[in-house]
């Protein structure tokens, strides 16, 4: 039996849920939208 436990293999570098994503993703396009460099019509 050894001491030391398996190391644990990281699922992810970011531990970012869906709705975190989205809800940054929303606020970039809202930002890009409001400052000219996406047209708004261009966005749903």
């Amino acid at each position: 039996m050894s001491d030391h436990p398996a190391p644990v293999p990281p699922q992810r570098r970011f531990p970012l849920n869906e709705d975190w994503l989205a809800t940054i993703v929303g606020l970039a396009l809202l930002v890009l939208i409001l400052a000219g460099v996406v047209p708004g019509w261009l966005v749903p």
